[in-house]
């Protein structure tokens, strides 16, 4: 049976299914993969990987308009949201194409005492293993694929099963753009022969992933039994506080876009809206008619805010937590409906920190509104589940800005404001949100080999 398979969500057909890949092929490509690594990455410079890297992101540019339709099918992403997906990943790409250099020049020391001298320089670790999710297909993946193979690392990415489309493109860009065989390879692997063949194999020198908080703590395990670096960014449960606002429709619209972006299946989405008392009336009533005006249609049309979410299943499971919320004392402000995998937007409060609702994930266009008495009590609250990945916090008071991102228990704080992610900026969490850094120039030293050289004469 054909693990990869292409189901639209919004219309339920089926399309293309790709076979698994054999033990062999695996094993094969480790071996592609831990060649080029010998032949090309060590026998080119930053400067030419850059080179190519940035013909990545020219390619992806050129492209935009397939690589989005493609997403579109796979997981009913907005065709809007999908090509603005593809230039994201583009920026990526161009951006490490750009600043790899300068991020991995060599690092003075500077001695204590004795002659000589001493530096750093960072190189590659080898082959590299990414397991990536359905709901970025693109981004996913540029972010870890873009800094490594400028690194010099290689890389084996294995997507997921309901995107074999996406991934087959991705692997086709490289390939276009002059990467030799091997560089950059699509596996469609099944679960076993990651923990069975791929981790365990001792060419290969980390994996990076993306996804659920039980599939990293299972490959976090297979890994640290075969003492390879992990990267992982797992669930998030992000809070948006509002203490103060001089506009407070301005807060409105940007808590609103934080929680339906991607049809609200974003890891670091906003999913609690924590606010002050005094606004607590008036934010639940406009962001109530806001949200419920995003009305879910067809992903192929520009006007679409709101798509399906990923699959039939993910619509089940979403409304299955909906009622344990309803039925352990959460109030529904607005009621969401189903149809197939379209899933209308729902706001809830009153919601008790002794249910599932109150430190669960809702993975789709879900929102739970808190009331809070001060900072301190909404402080309280923001990190009083077991995820720490992003945070919003909206106010007037510089002092207080400062004052209140210190205490949240997050790996990024995003002040009066919502959708700032950008290439350069470090993307990820902390506790259960999972741990390592994406992005930025720290995304490019995570499996790097910061070697020491140190010369007498």
């Amino acid at each position: 049976m054909n693990k990869y398979t292409v189901t639209n969500p919004a219309t339920g057909a089926s399309g293309a299914s790709f076979a698994l890949a054999t033990d062999a092929e695996v094993t094969d490509a480790i071996g592609a993969a831990d060649r080029a690594h010998s032949e090309f990455s060590r026998g080119t410079s930053v400067t030419e990987r850059a080179a190519l890297m940035q013909r990545v992101a020219d390619l992806h540019t050129e492209r935009r308009e397939h690589l989005a339709e493609l997403i579109v099918r796979e997981m009913g992403k907005p065709v809007e949201q999908a090509l603005g997906e593809v230039d994201f990943s583009a920026d990526i790409y161009s951006y490490y194409a750009t600043h790899g250099e300068a991020f991995l020049a060599d690092e003075p020391i500077e001695l204590l005492g004795g002659e000589g001298s001493a530096f750093i320089r960072s190189a590659s670790l080898g082959v590299l293993l990414g397991i990536m999710p359905w709901n970025f297909p693109y981004y996913q993946v540029a972010r870890f694929a873009g800094p490594n193979l400028v690194l010099g690392n290689t890389i084996l990415l294995k997507h997921a099963s309901q995107c074999p489309e996406s991934a087959a493109a991705i692997e086709t860009i490289f390939a276009d753009a002059g990467f030799p065989a091997g560089a950059y390879q699509n596996l469609y692997a099944s679960s076993a022969q990651i923990s069975d063949i791929i981790i365990p194999d001792p060419r290969v020198c980390g994996v990076s992933l993306t996804g659920s908080e039980g599939a990293g703590a299972a490959v976090a395990e297979v890994a640290g039994r075969n003492l390879k670096k992990v990267v992982l960014e797992l669930g998030g449960s992000d809070p948006f506080i509002l203490l103060s606002t001089d506009d407070l429709e301005e807060a409105v619209d940007a808590a609103v876009a934080a929680r339906i972006d991607n049809s609200g299946q974003s890891c670091n989405a906003a999913k609690r809206f924590i606010v002050i008392d005094a606004l607590f009336d008036a934010f639940v009533a406009s962001f109530t008619a806001k949200m419920t005006g995003n009305v879910p249609g067809d992903p192929l049309s520009p006007e679409t805010t709101l798509g399906p979410l990923s699959s039939v299943g993910a619509a089940e499971g979403l409304e299955e937590q909906l009622q344990r919320a309803e039925a352990q004392g959460a109030t529904v402000a607005a009621r969401g409906s189903r149809t197939g995998a379209f899933f209308s937007p729902t706001v809830l409060t009153d919601v008790s920190p002794q249910s599932d609702a109150y430190r669960e994930e809702f993975f789709g266009p879900v929102a739970a509104v808190y009331r809070v008495a001060n900072e301190a009590e909404a402080v309280q609250v923001a990190n009083d589940i077991p995820y720490g990945l992003g945070s919003y916090l909206f106010t007037t008071d510089p002092e207080q800005a400062l004052r209140v991102a210190d205490q949240i228990d997050a790996g990024m704080v995003f002040i009066n404001g919502s959708l700032l992610d950008g290439a350069e900026l470090p993307f990820g969490g902390v506790k259960r949100s999972g741990f390592g850094r994406e992005l930025g120039r720290f995304g490019i030293a995570e499996f790097a080999n910061k070697k020491l050289i140190r010369i007498l004469k």
